[in-house]
């Protein structure tokens, strides 16, 4: 049996109220997908301003994301390009220390199908800790961990750490990660698009 097609998808995951009880400002699935995408963003949840836009990325976090890759705002929002699949697809809501986990439902619900569909991904960016855990086969450790290990799953796949202006701290401690990680990540995008 064939897997469900994008245009078949997106308007159901649209219109999804799994969670929606559990949401402090209601349901807004905020994805970005393509058929023809080549990379592709395996994130955490949107963020409450990235809720409000409705754009992924739509923040500071976008902003430092971008950069990293080396591409303008054009480039990142051309769905051919990039498609952006958080492990939740709405805002979660906030916690003591940020912003809570990616909602449990989405996952399992939506991620085969969806990427399945993806068949032109080129490179997967696997952003944060709930992103590594599904993506990355359950490969133990942390989220410095598995950045340090990148070039075990390189070229298709690459962790990352969130690009949160809160994890400027983490950025500094690990130097080798502007050293070594980014440019091989500009010099891959480069390639790919």
């Amino acid at each position: 049996m064939p897997s469900p097609s994008l245009k078949t998808l997106l308007p159901q995951v649209r219109a999804c109220r799994l969670c929606e009880t559990e949401l402090p400002l209601g349901p807004r699935p905020v994805v970005q997908l393509h058929a023809g995408a080549k990379i592709l963003i395996a994130g955490q949840a949107p963020g409450r301003r990235v809720h409000e836009s409705g754009v992924p990325f739509d923040d500071p976090s976008g902003d430092r994301l971008r950069d990293w890759l080396g591409v303008d705002r054009e480039t990142f929002y051309d769905p051919r390009l990039f498609a952006i699949l958080p492990m939740g697809f709405c805002y979660p809501g906030t916690g003591r220390s940020g912003d809570l986990p990616p909602r449990p439902e989405c996952a399992p619900a939506w991620r085969a199908p969806l990427l399945a569909a993806l068949k032109r991904i080129q490179l997967t960016l696997v952003v944060g800790q709930y992103a590594q855990g599904y993506h990355l086969g359950g490969a133990p450790g942390s989220v410095t961990e598995m950045v340090q290990a990148w070039r075990t799953w390189w070229p298709s796949v690459l962790p990352l750490p969130h690009p949160s202006p809160r994890n400027q701290l983490w950025v500094m401690r690990n130097p080798w990660f502007l050293k070594e990680v980014i440019p091989a990540l500009r010099r891959r995008v480069k390639q790919i698009l």
